[in-house]
């Protein structure tokens, strides 16, 4: 597969984080609650990824040793979904978003400190692209927003686990099949969740009072699709890169409010997201004028 082909699948991975966030808002509108949402988005997910599993041909037996880094691997994911959806309950979605999103920089940071490994000009640039961009797609300059400091804090520890997730997704490569990896990454992030949020909504008959479908979407959108084309693409891309593909979450996000929500979008909030998908496709560029001046077609 060509390169440029496991960037595409980074981006959508990107944008289903972003159709999550509005299932998970109807939730919220709808009386379910924290543990609720989170749980279900990943026991469900895994389930769906293990059900998966039993249709394909995947004949890497997986050493004790490396099962444990998977599962290890995904506690990022599942911390992301705890620190983001609690921040929301402290502070406007439009700031929680701008917070997540400052997990492009910080997965640059990680990089370098972790890696020894400086980031190029490209995505330096594109980087500083988004952040811009997303203050404008945010509204964050034109409406009065909520602040809180304990919402903050939630906010800057979701962007942290969401770059490590992406920084796991990456390093990760232990030669096994994208769905039993993503499966055994849920499977962590789902014990996590349990043991700081117990599962009361397997028990309690949340699922029967509407939360179900609610679950299905989440366990799709929030854990099956991205975590499997992020265990596709990013190592193909690049760390680095895979961070700022990935920032496709919120221009979907405003969209998506559009669409399903009815929530209404400025002018200024749509040249943020035309922004946003400007530095998303420039570290990118170099990739079809390098095909096109040398013919040349990478894999």
């Amino acid at each position: 597969m060509k390169i440029w082909k496991y960037g595409i699948l980074v981006f959508f991975g990107g944008c289903s984080y972003g159709l999550l966030s509005s299932f998970v808002k109807m939730a919220y509108n709808n009386g379910f609650g924290l543990s609720d949402v989170t749980g279900a988005q990943y026991f469900f997910g895994a389930f769906m990824l293990w059900i998966a599993n039993l249709f394909i041909r995947d004949h890497h037996k997986l050493t004790l040793k490396q099962g444990i880094i998977l599962l290890i691997s995904g506690i990022p994911m599942g911390m992301t979904g705890i620190f983001y959806n609690q921040s929301l309950q402290y502070i406007d979605a439009s700031l929680a978003i701008i917070l997540l999103l400052q997990y492009t920089w910080i997965g640059i940071a990680l990089q370098y400190i972790l890696d020894k490994q400086p980031p190029n000009n490209r995505n330096m640039i594109a980087t500083f692209i988004i952040l811009c961009g997303s203050i404008l797609a945010s509204g964050l300059i034109f409406v009065k927003l909520t602040f809180s400091v304990i919402g903050i804090i939630w906010g800057l520890l979701a962007a942290l686990s969401y770059a490590l997730f992406i920084y796991s997704s990456g390093k990760t490569t232990i030669p096994v099949h994208p769905l039993r990896k993503s499966a055994i990454m849920n499977t962590g992030a789902t014990i996590i969740i349990f043991i700081i949020l117990p599962p009361t909504f397997l028990f309690n008959g949340s699922l029967y009072e509407g939360l179900l479908p609610y679950a299905l979407l989440f366990a799709f959108f929030g854990s099956l699709l991205p975590s499997l084309l992020f265990n596709i693409g990013v190592p193909k891309v690049g760390i680095g890169l895979g961070n700022i593909l990935s920032a496709s979450e919120l221009p979907t996000v405003i969209i998506m409010s559009t669409l399903i929500l009815k929530e209404t979008v400025t002018l200024y909030q749509w040249v943020g997201v035309i922004i946003i998908l400007l530095g998303i496709v420039y570290p990118n560029t170099h990739y079809f004028v390098k095909k096109n001046k040398n013919n040349v077609t990478l894999t």
